[in-house]
């Protein structure tokens, strides 16, 4: 198994301001309303998506350029997946959670490619398609996510 790459502490977290919070005092991602998907309250990184699946933001690579770090991916129905991603390395991708009822996985990702931008970004998610889409058909065609 690859080793799981981690963020650094003090990386920078990309939050939505916009996203409802249950509590005010609390950001989004730690007071979720209920019934909001997984990774509510992190943004969508606009213009990264590729073959109706979007790019969300975890660790803000685009404030402080990063070669690994957290996202997470959603699919054309609007279900999620998270992302352990690192770039600008060997290629891999590996279960790091099994698919459940609320979120089609966890991935451990890696890429040569870098992803500092969004069209980076866009780019990086393409490339991991191939690998993503029959997971989360698999997922789906064993009667999860919304209907």
């Amino acid at each position: 198994m690859h080793e799981q790459p981690r963020p650094a502490r003090g990386r920078p977290l990309a939050t939505d301001e916009q996203a409802e919070s249950t509590d005010p005092s609390l950001p989004a991602f730690l007071a979720r309303p209920p019934g909001a998907p997984v990774y509510h309250g992190f943004p969508v990184i606009e213009g990264a998506e590729a073959g109706g699946f979007r790019l969300g933001m975890i660790t803000d690579f685009l404030s402080e350029p990063a070669t690994e770090g957290d996202a997470y991916v959603i699919a054309p129905d609007g279900s999620r997946a998270g992302l352990v991603w690192q770039s600008e390395c060997a290629p891999y991708f590996e279960e790091i959670r099994a698919p459940g009822p609320n979120r089609w996985g966890v991935w451990a990702v890696g890429l040569a490619l870098p992803m500092t931008t969004s069209d980076e970004a866009r780019d990086y998610l393409a490339a991991l398609l191939p690998h993503l889409r029959p997971r989360w058909q698999s997922w789906r065609d064993a009667g999860n996510g919304p209907r």
